[in-house]
C-alpha cells in the first residue's frame, strides 16, 4: 500500500464520487431533518477539490484521498453545517488504499459542504467561482490554491471550473 495513488482518474470516477456524495448528503438530510428541510433542494453542485483535483488536471500530485465539496445556494434561515464533514469508502479500486485509512477497503471520500450566497439568476458556476474568488472564509481560500473540478451535476462532470494556475 502507497500514500499516493498515480492511477489517472477518468469520468466513471468522477461519476462513482457524486454518487457517493449525494449518497453522503442523503443519510445527513435524513438524520437531521431541520438540515435537510433547508438544503435538501438547494445543491448547487458537487466539486472534486484539493490533491485530488490537481492530480486530475496535473496528473503529478497523486492522490492520497478524495475530498468533496457540496455548494448550496445559502438559505435565510442559517448556513449549512459548515464543519459537518461526511466519510465514505471509494472501494476497492486502482487507487488502492492510504495505509493510515484503518476500516476502508479504498481511498476514503470526504464530503464537505458550503453554503454561499446564489441570487437569483445567477449560475451556479458563477455563484461558486465568486466565493473562490472572494477569499472571505479560510475554506475558500485553501481551496482557491488549486483546481476545482465539477462532479455533479452530470451535464458539467469533468469542468475545471476554477484553475488557480490558468487564472480562473
Amino acid at each position: 500500500m502507497t500514500t499516493r495513488s498515480f492511477e489517472l482518474l477518468d469520468a466513471r470516477d468522477l461519476e462513482r464520487l457524486a454518487k457517493l456524495a449525494i449518497e453522503d448528503l442523503y443519510e445527513l438530510f435524513e438524520r437531521r431533518p431541520e438540515t435537510g428541510r433547508l438544503y435538501r433542494d438547494r445543491l448547487l453542485m458537487l466539486c472534486l477539490c484539493q490533491g485530488a483535483a490537481e492530480h486530475f488536471v496535473r496528473h503529478r500530485q497523486g492522490v492520497k484521498d478524495f475530498d468533496v465539496w457540496a455548494f448550496f445556494s445559502e438559505h435565510p434561515e442559517r448556513p449549512f453545517p459548515h464543519r459537518r464533514r461526511g466519510k465514505k469508502d471509494f472501494g476497492p479500486s486502482r487507487f488502492g488504499r492510504h495505509p493510515a485509512d484503518e476500516g476502508f477497503e479504498g481511498r476514503r471520500v470526504d464530503i464537505l459542504g458550503r453554503s454561499i450566497e446564489c441570487g437569483p439568476g445567477r449560475t451556479a458556476t458563477a455563484c461558486v467561482q465568486a466565493w473562490l474568488r472572494s477569499g472571505r472564509t479560510i475554506s475558500a481560500r485553501l481551496i482557491a490554491r488549486r483546481p476545482v473540478i465539477v462532479i455533479h451535476p452530470a451535464a458539467l462532470r469533468g469542468v475545471v471550473l476554477w484553475d488557480p494556475v490558468a487564472g480562473r
